[in-house]
């Protein structure tokens, strides 16, 4: 048994916690936070293998630039001139290339497949309740180009062995019978699920509570002491913890700190927004407006629409141009679904580490022996936050990794 500090106490930070307290080991979760908010609270609750191509891929620094200027678009980077902004952007631009999906593809789909398994063997083995539905995931789009990328994209995926399919708008409405659609066609990836986030994030975490994990709410790691190439405690803002081993899984900012191990992991925050609305709107089924890179989920007593990227630091400012551009979108695709303003007021955003190529840092850095890396999975930290929970767990265990893991090595270069 090993004593274990883990840095985070969103989704990743909680899987790993469930996951080393199943292997006996002694676990301590600090966060700076109480716990109730951010990007683990705030997602489209997506557990998607279907999402197989990482966000930097060819054409989207093209894209990016076309909308740079615009606040209210669904990729908006700020420019700055901080180093490490810098660093990230160029690391970014390298990486938007057919090798790097080629690269990613594998991977992502382990992860995110083991992911799904394990999401339902938590919720069957410990008698959770929470909302885990396999509808699938559409993809609607209002424009044939944009159809035309999508069934290319079905295509690479059920090549891939995932089950994704074009469908028709008749057959659409046959799915769909209570709401209309203004587009021009669809596709269906059925190997999607779907979840109420705080859902899961509660049942998690009364249940470590009562699993002798120990909780550090509202505690700002300030510093880690070393000893060679270990570290030997951690410095909070309220006392000293000493451990065996430490995770880091900080999120956005899991690079502040691991710059004072020397280790550069380039990582940038990428805010996105949320609505929940109480009307009624008929869906039925996730779909994502394809062109405005809009989430809308069916949730457990209400609807969520989620998008936008938006790199410009660690901060938590609502702009409510990017809210309206989300609200105006749903309206676009579900003409007879309307997000009053008093909802829009509401909104809420969470910050997601987003890794230049797309891919999590997952494992140990050469430079630190006793600290296993589990962050900068940009919008996919939901789909693979039980699977990284167990890949971190079996690596501080010493047992055979589920999955390969090169892929996502800490210390792979851009």
């Amino acid at each position: 048994m090993k004593k274990v500090a883990i840095i985070g106490g969103g989704v990743i930070g909680l899987c790993t916690a469930y996951f080393l307290q199943k292997e006996g080991h002694e676990v301590t979760l600090i966060d700076q936070s109480a716990m109730d908010f951010g990007a683990s609270y705030v997602n489209a609750g997506y557990v998607s293998p279907s999402h197989i191509i990482p966000l930097a891929a060819p054409g989207v620094v093209k894209q990016g630039l076309r909308w740079m200027f615009n606040t209210s678009s669904p990729l908006y980077i700020k420019p700055r001139l901080e180093k490490s902004f810098m660093d990230w952007a160029w690391a970014f631009n390298k990486s938007c290339s057919h090798s790097n999906v080629e690269r990613s593809v594998k991977a992502i789909k382990q992860i995110t497949l083991l992911s799904s398994r394990l999401f339902s063997e938590i919720r069957a083995s410990e008698g959770f309740t929470f909302q885990l539905e396999n509808k699938g995931l559409l993809m609607l789009c209002k424009t044939y180009a944009m159809l035309e990328k999508e069934l290319k994209l079905v295509k690479t995926a059920s090549e891939e062995g995932l089950e994704a399919r074009s469908i028709s708008l008749q057959e659409l409405k046959t799915m769909e019978p209570n709401v209309n659609m203004d587009i021009v066609g669809a596709t269906h990836y059925q190997c999607d699920w779907h979840t109420t986030p705080q859902e899961f994030m509660s049942e998690l975490k009364h249940y470590l509570t009562l699993n002798n994990v120990q909780f550090l709410k509202q505690e700002r790691v300030l510093d880690l002491h070393t000893q060679g190439n270990s570290i030997i405690s951690l410095r909070t803002d309220q006392r000293t913890l000493v451990a065996d081993e430490f995770v880091l899984a900080a999120g956005s900012w899991s690079q502040l700190l691991s710059k004072k191990l020397g280790i550069k992991i380039p990582l940038q925050a990428g805010k996105g927004y949320r609505i929940n609305s109480y009307q009624p709107t008929g869906i039925t089924i996730p779909s994502i407006l394809a062109e405005a890179k809009v989430a809308i989920t069916p949730m457990n007593g209400f609807t969520r629409y989620a998008g936008t990227m938006e790199i410009a630091g660690i901060n938590h400012t609502i702009r409510p141009e990017r809210v309206a551009a989300i609200a105006s979108a749903v309206s676009t695709y579900y003409p007879n679904v309307k997000v009053p303003i008093s909802e829009q007021k509401e909104a809420a955003c969470g910050l997601r580490p987003v890794s230049p190529d797309g891919r999590p840092y997952i494992g140990k850095s050469h430079k630190c022996r006793n600290l296993t890396i589990a962050t900068g999975h940009a919008m996919m930290g939901w789909s693979m936050a039980p699977a990284t929970g167990k890949l971190v767990a079996e690596i501080l265990s010493e047992k055979p990794i589920s999955i390969p893991l090169d892929a996502f090595h800490p210390d792979r270069k851009f």
